[in-house]
């Protein structure tokens, strides 16, 4: 490949999520200039930074246009509720990311639940409300537990799990009252508890064809044992032990085609990441929820195991010519442990100098910061998980204790890390 062949990527965001692509994006062989807007202190080791907002549409796809860029990856689901995929492809320029119109399988848990029920898509059974009143009376006569989700995006925390009507009554007057989330919940979904084990399945979409990455597990609470508020992920680990092949076909045959299915015949043609995230029930998956880009902290164990060029791949999706068989996935197994700020995530503390980052490195890890950046030189916090910790390993095990023992390394006031990541259930409750 010449260098005037190679591409000019942009991948879009700050988080850790970013940073895991910006790196795997630098190992592929047909990836000439990268670029990040607004990207990180980590980023920028990597790649050129843009000062644009992730949210900044306009000025991104302008930007865009205006430097030629070949393929624009998009990280986070904001811009592409703002319609960021939209306006770069009215300006020709190829884009891994859903229109604003399929994005709203993520954007609005309402929508997404209409969608799976008209097209039989295995989900708990829901309410859709705007009113607090109306809600509490369906509460006080459903079963528990009891899901109340904001119907928005809420940086994946709006999601309250309730054991007993009082609490379902705090949790509704506190996200359509209080406005605990802002306008996301504007409007809320009350579904059922469903009980099983989670799993998260990302697809490459490219309109038509899918091709499904290495099953991830992710931990939601704070706090070792499952325990403490929900937040955007402390840490997860892949592949996933004990999933046969008979279910993860069940979940692409039930789930996933049915979705791309569903929204190529709605007018919706989707491209790019669809995350379901899955409860395995004793009746099969069903799904929790819908991400229209990849997860966060899962794609820091997802794409170091995978193999070959991930642009080219990433571009085939944008390009609407996916080789459903193009991605080649290691051997090995992949844990990530994500170290959090003092008061996260209510209050996250900003400004603690950081340290350790280098010999988290020496350690045998990949280190992908998220909430960081630079004051007189100086790395801090700046955010409420801070950086992910990643490393791979011949299994699970082994990845294991290399990525704790390349945390520990690492230092900042009031530091939060689970330390029960990547352990059996067994264990996690011994």
């Amino acid at each position: 490949m010449t260098t005037s062949e190679l591409l000019s990527v942009l991948v879009v965001g700050s988080g850790a999520r970013e940073h895991a692509l910006v790196w795997a994006l630098s190992r592929s062989p047909s990836v000439g200039a990268l670029w990040a807007a607004p990207g990180n202190p980590g980023i920028a080791e990597l790649a050129h930074t843009v000062n644009l907002a992730a949210t900044e549409v306009e000025a991104i796809a302008d930007w865009a246009a205006a430097t030629r860029i070949g393929l624009v990856v998009v990280g986070p689901e904001a811009p592409l509720a703002l319609g960021l995929a939209d306006k770069l492809r009215a300006r020709a320029i190829p884009v891994f990311g859903p229109d604003r119109v399929a994005a709203e399988l993520e954007w609005s848990k309402a929508f997404a639940k209409d969608f799976m029920r008209r097209h039989g898509i295995p989900t708990a059974d829901s309410a859709v409300f705007t009113d607090s009143d109306a809600a509490i009376a369906f509460a006080r006569q459903a079963d528990y537990p009891l899901v109340v989700k904001a119907d928005g995006l809420a940086a994946g925390k709006g999601v309250l799990i309730c054991a007993a009507p009082a609490e379902a009554e705090a949790a509704i007057r506190s996200v359509i009252d209080e406005q605990a989330f802002g306008a996301a919940g504007e409007r809320i979904v009350i579904e059922g508890f469903l009980e099983g084990d989670e799993l998260s399945v990302i697809a490459l979409v490219d309109g038509e064809r899918i091709t499904v990455l290495p099953p991830a597990r992710d931990y939601k609470r704070l706090k070792d044992g499952d325990r403490g508020p929900n937040t955007g992920g402390m840490g997860c680990y892949s592949p996933v032990d004990g999933l046969s092949p008979d279910l993860l076909a069940v979940v692409r045959e039930t789930i996933l085609e049915p979705v791309v299915a569903g929204m190529r015949a709605e007018g919706r043609p989707y491209r790019g990441t669809l995350y379901a995230g899955l409860m395995l029930t004793a009746s099969g998956p069903f799904v929790l929820e819908f991400n229209c880009r990849l997860g966060d902290p899962e794609t820091q164990v997802v794409l170091p195991l995978l193999e070959g060029d991930v642009a080219r791949v990433l571009l085939d999706c944008a390009q609407g010519r996916l080789e459903p068989d193009s991605i080649e996935t290691s051997a090995e197994a992949a844990v990530c442990v994500v170290l959090a700020a003092e008061g996260y995530p209510e209050a996250p503390r900003r400004g603690d100098p950081i340290r350790g980052i280098a010999d988290a490195v020496n350690a045998g890890a990949l280190v992908f910061h998220a909430g960081t950046a630079l004051r007189d030189r100086q790395l801090v916090t700046d955010g409420g998980r801070v950086v992910s910790v990643v490393a791979t390993g011949f299994n699970v095990a082994e990845a294991r204790e290399t990525a704790y023992a390349a945390a520990d390394q690492v230092s900042f006031r009031g530091m939060q890390m689970r330390r029960d990541i990547a352990l059996t259930p067994a264990l996690v409750s011994a």
